[in-house]
């Protein structure tokens, strides 16, 4: 089951639609797809999870206003339960894919998921005054019945107070919080493994909520730690043992001794928990950094313990070797990530600026990348059925394809991989599209550091990347105009995989230049960490230093550059313009960071600010009331310190529910600009957040769910 996400552009939505596919393979390893004829339009606020066996799926219809939560387990040909879970019981299911965790047990008479606590009654104001307690819904959405203000988990999550477990039998249609979580955030949830199915726990990720809650979103620095719960159908034997029945109820924590641990995954066996861990992120305060890989026992037959031993399978790299293993960067995990021996995990990783698929041996700890050698194209795992990999891989110049995956041979040395070729609906283009996408070419130029200050780690003074787009033939000797184009974060990455946006870019006779400058994922923790306290110069002067480098090789015309991006890339395209102020002929952005004294007291994420600007200091240093020194620093960091030399004529692109970057930063930017009379552009999209990704679609996505037999 192919999830596929297509823009439409005259509703100003996604339009999401789920396509179906038989796989068969022949004897000779040659596969069959069988796609359906046509897709399946599903809406906005439905999930589809398929249970274990594939003989039953599970589909649920979140809530609008006030209407109740839907599930309906459907069979191979009808619905076969309906059940409506009202908001008395809980809010909406999460399906974000961070707090998100929707998980059927092996019997598949139980599925446990997260979804928003019921929201406390508040009080009320009437015209005779204050009454105490039992609001309604449609008095909290007035002047009567606000109450306390509560805080929420930030960007993307506006009125997302407590993510909490349930557990629904499907059956009967019966709904069971998860007691015992109060002062946590939970997610991630998945059932644990359990012998005669007495005794069955749920194993989740919590994050602890009874302090600040600062913005989650695409920040790993947040602490959290792997729980384990009874379930609250499980069978109770506490009369037998003597066991505490409220005690019991408690979560235990599993994994006391790290500061990090999410996407648990259970070993087929049952005898081991594996989990990510992003340890370096919470110790360093940055919001993303280099992960590690880790595991410990589990016992089908003893309850879980908080004294596990935790095991690391794969360590934090802090500085490559030349074309080594950088370290584990990963977005996601499959819900069953394993081959059949049991104990190799398959997953997606960063690797410089190229995604890859590697397996990992859980129990020696080796790391192999098993998507083709030599190639720069990004490739990205979908599912999983036993030595069987359906991927896919794409390129700046090459839209994603649907590839096929088979272990061929596996000796105690070395594993083969054979990858082939699928024909998909799902990415079919015009004939034109084809044309213009095949003038194109790209490579992965490797920029060296312009840094003589000496006191570099190795890590640090290694060559970074840029990713260069750029059409196979010159015309009359000339090179095309150059777009610079700058990723977020700062500790994200540029993959070389396929980008609309980009691609029409280049279509129309642009070279692209998108750099992964020092401080991005993908090239080991040192030069990763490298970047905080030197923001707005050290990451400015890897970009220039990268079109110096394009423009020294012969690729670009000094006279002919523009420079875009959002978020931190907006923060360096502002920075650019002002610090080299005759380089850029135009410029563009998206909720950039243009003020920091002005972000860290309004956006969800003011530590941010401390440990970018501060460094390895920041954390020490942090308030929620900075000092005037601290704006002091804050104000020579910032983009608008260097206001007064900017001359390019630049558009802003600004989200005006941005709780990331909120639209305040960049207005200010762009007013100021105005007062001087340098020529700019504001777009606000008033219901968008910071990606600015409902009412400006840029992408499609993919997804794929297995349906066993």
């Amino acid at each position: 089951m192919f999830s596929v996400s297509q823009p439409n552009l005259l509703a100003n939505k996604n339009r999401k639609y789920i396509l179906s596919s038989h796989i068969s393979k022949g004897s000779t390893n040659d596969v069959s797809f069988q796609w359906d004829a046509f897709p399946i339009e599903t809406s906005s606020g439905s999930i589809m999870v398929p249970s274990p066996s594939g003989s039953k799926l599970l589909v649920v219809r979140n809530p609008e206003n006030d209407s109740p939560t839907k599930f309906e387990i459907w069979g191979p040909s009808r619905v076969e339960k309906e059940f409506h879970v009202p908001l008395s019981a809980h809010g909406s299911v999460y399906s974000d894919g961070w707090f998100e965790g929707i998980s059927w047990n092996d019997d598949e008479n139980f599925i446990a998921y997260v979804a928003e606590e019921p929201a406390p009654s508040k009080s009320v104001f009437t015209h005779l005054g204050y009454k105490k307690g039992n609001s309604t819904d449609k008095e909290c959405g007035s002047w009567k019945g606000q109450g306390d203000w509560e805080e929420d988990w930030g960007e993307t999550y506006p009125g997302k107070r407590e993510p909490a477990i349930f557990v629904i039998d499907v059956n009967s249609g019966e709904v069971h919080p998860v007691e015992g979580t109060r002062k946590l955030s939970v997610g991630q949830v998945v059932w644990a493994p359990a012998s005669g199915g007495l005794q069955q726990y749920l194993v989740f990720v919590g994050w602890p909520s009874d302090t600040r809650k600062l913005g989650i979103k695409y920040c790993y620095n947040r602490p959290c730690a792997l729980y384990a719960v009874r379930s609250p159908f499980s069978k109770s034997e506490d009369h037998k043992s003597g066991t505490n029945a409220s005690e019991e109820a408690f979560p235990v924590k599993l994994t006391q001794r790290i500061s990090s641990a999410f996407f648990p995954r259970f070993s087929p066996d049952g005898k081991a928990l594996v989990f990510l861990s992003a340890k370096s992120s919470v110790d360093s305060w940055v919001h993303s950094a280099t992960q590690s890989l880790h595991r410990i026992a589990w016992s089908l037959d003893v309850k879980p313990s908080p004294d596990a031993d935790i095991v690391d399978v794969v360590p934090v790299v802090m500085c490559p070797e030349d074309g080594c293993f950088p370290g584990l960067y990963c977005f996601n995990l499959l819900t069953k990530p394993w081959l059949s021996d049991g104990y190799t995990m398959i997953l997606s990783s960063v690797w410089g600026s190229t995604e890859v698929i590697l397996s990992v041996n859980v129990l020696s700890g080796k790391v192999s990348s098993i998507s083709p050698e030599n190639s720069n194209f990004s490739w990205s795992v979908l599912a999983l059925d036993g030595n069987n990999i359906v991927a896919v891989c794409s390129s700046p110049t090459d839209v994603p394809e649907i590839k096929y995956g088979s272990l061929v041979v596996k000796s105690s040395a070395e594993a083969s991989w054979s990858w082939l070729d699928i024909s998909s609906p799902i990415y079919r283009c015009s004939e034109k599209v084809i044309s213009l996408l095949s003038s194109r070419q790209f490579s992965i130029i490797k920029i060296p550091v312009r840094d003589d200050s000496g006191n570099l780690t190795k890590g640090a003074g290694n060559p970074y990347e840029a990713i260069f787009v750029s059409s196979k033939s010159k015309s009359h000797n000339l090179c095309d105009p150059l777009i610079v184009v700058l990723h977020g974060g700062p500790h994200f990455i540029s993959l070389s995989s396929f980008s609309k946006s980009l691609a029409f870019l280049s279509s129309i006779g642009y070279s692209l230049l998108i750099v992964n400058y020092r401080g991005s994922l993908g090239f080991g923790e040192e030069a990763l960490q490298s970047l905080p306290g030197k923001i707005g110069s050290q990451d400015v002067n890897d970009v220039l230093a990268a079109i110096d480098h394009v423009v020294n090789m012969g690729l670009a015309d000094p006279a002919k550059i523009a420079v875009l991006g959002g978020s931190h890339g907006g923060f360096l395209t502002t920075h650019l313009i002002g610090q080299a102020p005759d380089k850029f002929a135009a410029a563009a952005t998206r909720n950039p960071v243009c003020s920091l004294p002005l972000m860290v007291g309004t956006a969800d994420i003011p530590d941010w600010c401390y440990a970018e600007t501060f460094g390895k200091q920041g954390k020490s240093m942090y308030t929620e009331a900075p000092s005037s020194e601290h704006l002091a620093v804050f104000h020579s960091k910032s983009p608008i310190s260097h206001i007064s030399k900017v001359k390019t004529p630049i558009l802003f692109l600004l989200g005006a529910k941005d709780l990331r970057v909120p639209i305040c930063t960049g207005l200010q930017y762009a007013r100021a600009l105005k007062e001087k009379g340098t020529e700019v552009k504001v777009l606000v999209f008033r219901e968008d957040n910071h990606a600015i990704d409902r009412d400006f679609i840029h992408s499609s996505t993919l997804t794929c769910k297995k349906k066993m037999k």
